[in-house]
């Protein structure tokens, strides 16, 4: 009896390992890749039909309530708006351009500038020259203000050449001190980057760089692929919000279980298809429970409001999961709802503790700076008292000064000056 329990407990435990091993690709790949992502399981199996699950015309599997609540005018314009919502690098950068690192309209204007002329890559090629010329600006203050993309995302916007680029993206890396100057020296000389191959912090230098966007665009380079949301998120009739998984695009799988050969092979083959099945099945109730979740803690954005600070950490304690697994599950996935479509990592951001994101309080520091009396800017201290009453945490006036310089922000004293510049 033992024996028999024991190994019962293998087959399952067998059957379980299959099953993850198979989940691991599927859950990362996004729902138009799902297909690529299950070819190496299908390939090597006979026992294996699959039908595709991209037959309909994508408009019919969206629930009508996204659609009768998008913006658009148009019923092919909400379609559209919902299919292939998907910012590009100059919708991104526009937004950017305003206070705090483009307050003024001389500011504005540069900046401006420098987006309309951004090569193929994301390097700028405009005529400095020629501009300062004809709006009566320093080529020095151009450059100054140029300088401010180092704080715009994609970081490596808005520079000159690759070295810069790099350069814009050292000052956003996490790196040691003594990485850094050495990281400083093998920029300005890539073309001789191997003599440096004896340097302590050599290794340090290269992972860093290894992370760097060459170009600087290549997130934002063309892409075919049409995104499909893995979740649909609206209000039914009853005015409930709704989690529906988009399984119709799921590819569907067939197993030939009287395959007309009775052979180990063949019984291998059917328990394998059996466990890709299963992964299936995991990845879908994987999504909608991450759904359920982000509609728990994001209620406020499906009715308007913002996004609230979450991280991966909270949901991957209610799985039960590794943060790194949660991450896997929403990385390459969307969720359509009448405010568009939106990548589900979004919804999370990185935090200083648990309930309050550093996204979070650094958005709001903007905005109280963006409103602020030009006359009487507000004090490190100041930003501080209001930070910490509207979030209910308890920080440190660096922590603000040190917040204020990454979003390139300066002091109060200093932006009373530049007020009175008006630049």
């Amino acid at each position: 009896m033992g024996t028999l329990r024991q190994t019962q407990g293998v087959e399952t435990k067998h059957k379980l390992s299959n099953t993850l091993r198979n989940w691991l690709p599927i859950l990362h790949s996004s729902l138009s890749d799902l297909g690529e992502a299950m070819a190496p399981f299908v390939e090597a199996n006979p026992v294996i039909e699959v039908k595709s699950g991209y037959e309909e015309d994508f408009e019919k599997r969206i629930p009508k309530k996204i659609i009768s609540r998008a913006v658009s005018n148009s019923r092919t314009e909400q379609i559209e708006a919902l299919t292939i919502q998907h910012k590009s690098l100059y919708d991104i950068l526009d937004e950017q351009i305003g206070a705090p690192l483009f307050p003024t309209p001389i500011s504005q204007k540069i900046a401006f500038f420098v987006i309309e002329n951004l090569d193929e890559y994301g390097y700028y090629e405009g005529n400095t020259e020629a501009f300062c010329q004809e709006h009566g600006i320093e080529v020095q203050i151009f450059e100054k203000i140029r300088q401010r993309f180092l704080h715009v995302e994609p970081v490596g916007i808005g520079a000159k050449d690759l070295e810069e680029s790099f350069m814009f993206q050292l000052d956003n890396a996490e790196i040691s001190d003594t990485a850094y100057t050495l990281a400083l020296k093998v920029i300005n000389d890539l073309q001789n980057i191997h003599n440096y191959a004896k340097e302590k912090s050599f290794s340090e230098v290269m992972h860093v760089l290894s992370t760097f966007k060459n170009p600087p665009n290549i997130e934002y380079q063309e892409d075919s692929t049409q995104i499909i949301p893995d979740l649909m998120i609206y209000f039914n009739d009853e005015q409930q919000i709704e989690v529906k998984l988009n399984d119709a695009y799921y590819p569907i799988i067939n197993i030939d279980t009287a395959y007309g050969v009775e052979h180990e092979f063949v019984t291998q083959k059917i328990k394998e298809a059996k466990s890709l099945v299963d992964a299936l099945n995991m990845r879908k109730a994987t999504l909608y429970k991450v759904g359920l979740m982000i509609v728990e803690y994001q209620y406020e954005f499906f009715t308007g409001g913002q996004i609230m600070p979450l991280t991966l950490k909270t949901l991957a304690d209610e799985f039960g999961h590794n943060p790194s697994t949660i991450s896997r599950a929403i990385a390459n996935k969307y969720i359509a709802c009448d405010r568009g479509i939106l990548a589900m990592k979004e919804f999370f951001t990185t935090a200083i503790d648990e309930d309050v994101s550093n996204a979070a309080i650094k958005e709001y520091l903007i905005e109280l700076v963006k409103q602020e009396n030009r006359e009487k800017p507000l004090s490190d201290m100041k930003l501080l008292d209001l930070i910490q009453d509207k979030f209910k945490v308890k920080m440190v006036r660096r922590t603000i000064a040190k917040y204020r310089k990454q979003l390139n922000i300066a002091g109060s004293s200093e932006r009373k000056k530049l007020y009175l510049l008006d630049l």
